[in-house]
């Protein structure tokens, strides 16, 4: 078996994958790549047996067969070499010999054979989407997804296909963040939880890209395949909570005001908070919002009056400011909505521009009740 490759093509391919591979496996082949050649076409491959990647790669070769490579040490060397074309060998004695312009180097390889299969989606549903769209989606809300073991449900991204939109959800209890597509649609309805790993992986690779993505899933698995990539992996399993439940729906008290201004002034003031509850206050009146924060324990608070659009009855809500930091930080708007009904119930965190055509994005935020 023998091939020829240019190492920062190789490379590059290499380090998308390798973000698969975990820092410790439980079986030891899941340290490798596997690399499966057939004549010009090689396909590498890695996993952590929930989620498994592979791309295919263009090289020169005549030959067949299958390795498994050990990752770490494949990646190190590769980063030191300059643009050149590498010859891989295997040779007799279960090493891989490479060859480049100023030496040789080699590795020992394990069977391509003990490397477990990719799964096989039997009897799929299918979606095609954009790359950016996709990579939009889970970045506008894979933040809001929780890390409690206890709930796995909520440790995902809700994916929620209709034949009008596309819907991507991700809660933790706290805040909860809606995102929908109206400029694009499934044949037909379907609903699955997305981990967070491979979502990471598919956001890292798919920003910017104009490729088409095509989803396919059944009910324990999802496929990603787009140009020369795909990507496989296990669906949580569960039934994600009802979130429209939680969304309140009459909210006649109506904040309008600069993101970057609300932002800077939540930001400055929640340093006075105390640091278990991250507590903030806002009172609103007329057009003005006052935020405060104090952490009684120090003497510590801070106040900040700002000028707002607001339509509705004079109040005071708590939030904490981490939250609400997070969500504001993820919207890309000049100015927000923040809709409210009682102190004790949800707001509403909407961008009031800087959207897409058919882009809606809904987040929520629990209040947290106010002392004194």
């Amino acid at each position: 078996m023998k091939f020829i490759v240019s190492s920062t093509y190789l490379l590059k391919q290499l380090q998308i994958l390798g973000g698969v591979i975990n820092n410790s496996n439980t079986l030891p082949i899941l340290d490798n790549f596997l690399f499966d050649l057939n004549k010009a076409k090689l396909t590498v491959s890695a996993s952590d047996l929930e989620t498994t990647m592979s791309s295919v790669l263009k090289v020169d070769s005549e030959s067949e067969g299958t390795i498994a490579v050990p990752a770490r040490l494949l990646l190190d060397i590769l980063k030191t070499f300059p643009e050149q074309p590498l010859t891989f060998v295997v040779e007799d004695n279960h090493t891989v010999e490479i060859s480049s312009n100023s030496g040789k180097y080699a590795l020992a390889y394990a069977e391509g054979a003990e490397f477990p299969k990719a799964v096989e989606l039997a009897d799929p549903s299918s979606t095609t989407l954009m790359g950016d769209i996709l990579a939009t989606a889970i970045d506008k809300t894979i933040f809001a997804s929780g890390n409690d073991d206890l709930r796995p449900v909520m440790s995902g991204v809700f994916f929620q296909f209709s034949t009008e939109n596309l819907t991507f959800v991700a809660t933790d209890a706290h805040k909860l963040v809606k995102y929908r597509r109206d400029d694009v649609s499934a044949s037909e309805v379907a609903e699955f939880i997305m981990p967070k790993k491979p979502l990471n992986l598919l956001k890292g690779i798919l920003g910017g890209s104009e490729s088409d993505v095509l989803i396919e899933y059944n009910d324990s698995n999802a496929k990603f395949s787009f140009e020369e990539t795909v990507l496989i992996c296990r669906l949580i399993d569960g039934k994600y909570p009802n979130y429209e439940a939680v969304i309140p729906k009459e909210n006649p008290n109506k904040l309008s005001i600069s993101r970057n201004q609300f932002l800077s002034s939540v930001r400055r003031v929640a340093i006075f908070s105390n640091k278990t509850t991250h507590q903030i206050r806002l009172k609103i009146a007329g057009t003005e919002l006052n935020i405060s924060a104090e952490d009684i324990d120090y003497s510590n608070k801070a106040e900040e009056r700002l000028t707002c659009a607001y339509q509705g009855d004079d109040m005071q809500i708590g939030f904490n400011s981490r939250f609400l930091t997070e969500m504001l930080n993820n919207l890309n708007s000049e100015e927000v909505t923040l809709e409210m009904s009682l102190p004790n119930r949800a707001g509403i965190l909407t961008p009031a521009d800087g959207l897409d055509e058919g882009e809606n994005v809904t987040m929520l935020v629990m209040p947290v009740m106010l002392n004194g």
